[in-house]
C-alpha cells in the first residue's frame, strides 16, 4: 500500500527526483510479486510435492508388510543410541532380540526396537518388513505427505516473497548509493568557498 501511496504523492511534485519515481515503482513491482507470484509459486512447488509424495506412500505401502515378530530375550541398550535429546523426545523403547515370518514364508530373526517397557519372551509386537522379511521404517502415510506437501508450499511461497523483497531492498540500496554518489560529485564541484561566492569576503 506504501508503494501505491508513494506513486500517488510523487506523480505531480515539483520536488520529485527520478529516482523518488523509480523507488515506488520498484516497490508496487515487488508487492505484486509478493501478491500474485509468490502464492502461485508455493500452489505449484506444493502440487509437485504432494504428487510425489503420493507416489512414495503408494510405493512404500505396496513394498513394506507389517508383520508380527516375538520376542525372543531383551538385548542391552545399544551403544549408538547415546542422543539425550531424541531419547527424551521419543517414548521408551527397548532393544530385543526377536523372531518374525517373512512375507515370502521364510522365518527371520534380528535385533529390533520395540515400544514395550520391559518386555519378556514370547511377548508379540508389530515391525515392518520388506518383501524379503529385513526389518525397515513403517511406511509413509497420506496424511503425513499432505502436511509435508503443504508445508514444502509455504516453504516455497514465503522463499519467493523473500527473495522478491531482497531484490527490492538491493535494487534501492544501489539507487541511493548512486544519489549519494551524484550528491558527492556536486558538493565536489561547489568547491570549498561555497556561498561566498560574489558576497565580496
Amino acid at each position: 500500500m506504501r508503494a501505491i501511496g508513494g506513486l500517488w504523492r510523487w506523480r505531480h511534485n515539483p520536488l520529485r527526483r527520478a529516482t523518488d519515481l523509480a523507488e515506488a515503482w520498484v516497490a508496487l513491482a515487488t508487492l505484486v510479486l509478493i501478491v500474485c507470484v509468490a502464492p502461485v509459486v508455493g500452489v505449484r512447488v506444493g502440487t509437485a510435492a504432494a504428487d510425489a509424495l503420493r507416489r512414495s506412500v503408494h510405493d512404500q505401502q505396496e513394498a513394506r508388510h507389517r508383520v508380527t515378530a516375538t520376542v525372543v530375550r531383551e538385548l542391552d541398550p545399544s551403544p549408538l543410541d547415546v542422543d539425550p535429546e531424541a531419547a527424551a523426545a521419543a517414548p521408551p523403547r527397548s532393544r530385543v532380540l526377536a523372531e518374525w515370518t517373512a512375507p515370502d514364508g521364510s522365518a527371520r530373526h534380528g535385533p529390533v526396537l520395540t515400544v514395550a517397557d520391559g518386555p519378556h519372551p514370547g511377548d508379540r509386537f508389530p515391525i515392518w518388513t520388506d518383501e524379503h522379511g529385513r526389518t525397515v521404517a513403517r511406511p509413509l502415510d497420506a496424511a503425513t505427505a499432505a502436511t509435508h506437501a503443504v508445508l514444502a508450499g509455504t516453504g516455497a511461497a514465503f522463499a519467493a516473497a523473500a527473495l522478491a523483497e531482497g531484490a527490492r531492498r538491493l535494487v534501492v540500496w544501489r539507487m541511493v548509493r548512486r544519489r549519494y554518489a551524484r550528491l558527492d560529485q556536486a558538493w565536489e564541484q561547489a568547491g570549498p568557498d561555497w556561498g561566498r561566492t560574489g558576497t565580496g569576503s
